[in-house]
């Protein structure tokens, strides 16, 4: 029986914040930024949600909801250093560990010292799931002392058959919690659940479901995957088997490498813009960021994205496939303003991204050869040789130079 732990620390950035400086402790915290500065909520440590602030809220709302609250900038190279020490901390359980992000991480126990030991030990039978489960129980509360005595920090642990059980199992008792479930324990707890509270689906989903019947985990359990295809693609399976924990992916070492899904880039704009002219102009400074870094890392890539967000806090996200593999910032925005045009409703936004997935290694790629491409090609190559010497400020394209007339 395969084992999987899902760790999250518990309030990350808050709790780190709050190690750094004692006296904020038991006090409302909240990291995204100064009050008076226009964000969203980075982190909210536990005090601060009692409030009802959460990660994603404007700071303004948050300050609005407990004004009385400490307000800090958020300090990546920190959260990072700190992660970095929880990692090594796990590394003594097993080395099969995947980090999920800055503060989450996925552990194969299966083969671990430890669990085999506690196994042998205590005379478990590893066909029967819930024995192996409450014995890995033991593996997962030594790994969160061994978190707490390296960085001071509390984590919450999912343990489970697969990763989207474990992950799931960390969100249920948060924080400093433990939790392990067998499928079919994850199926009583989740079945009578909205689905919304599945891990990758949201509130659009969520109502498109709702559309055709399908409020619960169970009846979406249930309801028949052709069906489910037709109506949502692959998602749709990927939903059902969701709703059944399902789950056969691995968990990848973070020495094998992950590879990378997409890049992008999103900017919140000092305030609301419904002038076309000049949210052509983020666009387009977006796409070339985007395109930059790309041929920078090495990547091509098939699909463009564009993320905005309204004065209503409603967030749109198109996707449009292209016919050939790119890194090409000039294809980016030209895609990526043509989703934008056709999905804005004229309403000011508040944030705006251009982002590409479906990323392979440019390595050995074959591009376009016609004199046309060839041409654009070799000024984009002089442009990236200029910046690389002088700075990305060195070079703007002159669409781009509007993004800054917001005031």
């Amino acid at each position: 029986m395969r084992i999987v732990a899902h760790l999250d620390m518990d309030a990350f950035f808050a709790s780190v914040e709050e190690k750094l400086n004692p006296h904020l402790a038991g006090k409302p915290l909240v990291v995204g930024g100064d009050r008076t500065r226009r964000g969203v909520v980075s982190a909210a440590n536990y005090p601060a949600r009692e409030f009802g602030i959460h990660a994603g809220m404007p700071i303004a709302t948050a300050v609005r909801l407990c004004p009385e609250a400490a307000f800090l900038e958020g300090d990546p190279k920190k959260y990072v250093h700190v992660s970095l020490q929880v990692l090594d901390s796990l590394k003594e359980f097993t080395p099969l560990i995947e980090p999920f992000s800055i503060d989450e991480a996925f552990l194969d126990l299966t083969e671990s010292p430890r669990l085999v030991d506690a196994l042998r030990s205590g005379g478990v039978d590893r066909t029967d799931p819930a024995a192996v489960l409450n014995a890995a129980g033991d593996v997962a509360r030594a790994m969160q002392r061994s978190v707490m005595r390296r960085v001071g920090l509390s984590a919450t642990i999912g343990i489970a058959p697969n990763k989207y059980i474990a992950k799931m199992g960390s969100g249920l008792k948060k924080p400093r919690g433990l939790t392990a479930l067998t499928q079919e324990m994850y199926r009583e707890i989740f079945w009578p659940r909205p689905v919304q509270d599945l891990w990758g689906i949201g509130e659009k989903t969520a109502e498109s479901l709702g559309k055709l019947g399908i409020r619960t985990v169970g009846q979406l359990a249930k309801f028949p995957r052709e069906f489910l295809t037709y109506h949502f693609g692959l998602n749709g399976d990927r939903m059902r088997d969701a709703a059944w924990g399902e789950d056969d992916s691995p968990v990848i070492p973070f020495y094998d490498g992950v590879a990378v899904k997409s890049m992008g880039h999103e900017f919140t704009l000092e305030k609301d813009l419904a002038d076309r002219v000049r949210i052509g102009a983020h666009l387009l400074r977006l796409s070339d960021q985007v395109g930059r870094r790309m041929r920078q890392d090495g990547y091509l890539g098939r699909i463009v994205s564009v993320k905005f967000r309204d004065q209503s806090f409603k967030t749109t996200i198109r996707q449009r496939a292209l016919p050939e593999l790119t890194d090409d910032e000039t294809q980016i925005h030209k895609v990526s303003a043509a989703l934008f045009d056709e999905n804005w409703d004229r309403r000011p936004i508040r944030l705006i991204g251009v982002s590409m997935s479906g990323l392979v290694s440019g390595a050995g790629k074959q591009r376009e050869l016609f004199d046309a491409d060839a041409h654009r090609r070799k000024m984009t190559e002089a442009v990236d040789s200029l910046r690389d010497k002088f700075g990305d400020a060195a070079l703007v394209r002159a669409g781009a130079l509007q993004w800054g007339n917001d005031e």
